[in-house]
């Protein structure tokens, strides 16, 4: 009876990270559409404002029963976050949403790596080949000449950051706190999001549609999304989440050319390809290290 009740929460978990996946890789083209014309610090300040509030509203007693400790690790991963998010709604507006949802599914090969760095952990040869895979891709994807541009290089980062958040929730995330970090992690994002634009005030949707967008993409994909993802990452095996996960960039270059209007280039296939690859054999590679197959650390 415990082996079929395991075996169900296992099954509804990879479903829900499928499911984010598939949400967060609809939201590039959304994103890029809505950025033309509210700024992107004033749009993430107002959607996770709004997933706060949702989640405040849903589970109001959640945050009183997380401990002191629970809380600071909440914080942290909530700062990564929120500047996370930041990096690549900025790099966004200056990348095609195709490009970008390829380049942002990097945090999966760069997860392992960190974590690596971090635990000083052993890194296996054909990691590294999958990160020599994945670089090669991105090159194919985003070189402009003998450089990488603007867009690419902020989204880089913000995919280096999103790694380190992975490697944080994989280690700290517990099933009955997921729903007290998941609140806390949104308000610090929707803190540092507001200070970040509130020299200038902030500008609201003046359309109708754009307001779907924005409350699709906070209650949604912010609010629910990343509290299914804290949650599914304390009842699945680490590497079977991330080849989930690893879906995202699918889904966004499928969105952005079904709906997005994008074109299905050469480049991108190839490109696409050769990142989605190196992500499925860093996370398929048998071994014992990897972002979240790590103790759950108390800091």
């Amino acid at each position: 009876m415990h082996a079929e009740q395991t075996r169900r929460t296992s099954l509804l978990a990879a479903a829900a990270l499928l499911a984010l996946a598939a949400c967060w890789g609809s939201t590039f083209f959304l994103i890029k559409d809505l950025l033309v014309r509210v700024p992107t610090l004033d749009f993430l300040a107002l959607r996770f404002a709004i997933a706060s509030l949702a989640l405040l509203v849903v589970a109001p007693k959640a945050l009183s029963r997380l401990s002191p400790v629970v809380r600071r690790h909440a914080a942290v991963l909530g700062l990564l976050y929120g500047v996370a998010q930041i990096l690549q709604t900025a790099g966004l507006a200056h990348t095609p949403a195709s490009i970008s949802g390829f380049v942002t599914g990097l945090y999966v090969v760069c997860t392992p790596l960190l974590a690596a760095a971090i635990l000083g952990t052993r890194i296996p040869p054909i990691t590294w080949a999958a990160v020599v895979l994945a670089t090669v891709g991105l090159g194919v994807l985003a070189l402009n000449g003998l450089s990488i541009g603007y867009g690419e290089l902020i989204t880089l980062a913000s995919a280096v950051l999103y790694a380190l958040h992975i490697v944080g929730l994989g280690a700290w995330s517990t099933a009955q706190d997921a729903v007290g970090m998941t609140i806390l992690q949104v308000m610090v994002i929707a803190v540092v999001c507001t200070a970040a634009t509130a020299h200038d005030g902030i500008v609201l949707p003046d359309r109708a549609a754009d307001w779907w967008s924005v409350l699709y993409m906070a209650v949604v994909v912010g609010a629910l999304g990343l509290l299914g993802q804290t949650w599914a990452q304390a009842h699945l095996p680490p590497t079977r989440s991330a080849i989930i996960m690893s879906m995202e960039p699918v889904f966004a270059a499928f969105f952005a050319v079904w709906l997005g209007g994008e074109d299905l280039t050469t480049r991108l296939l190839l490109g696409g390809s050769m990142v989605l690859l190196a992500m499925l054999t860093v996370e398929l590679a048998p071994r014992r290290v990897v972002e979240g197959e790590v103790p759950h650390i108390a800091v």
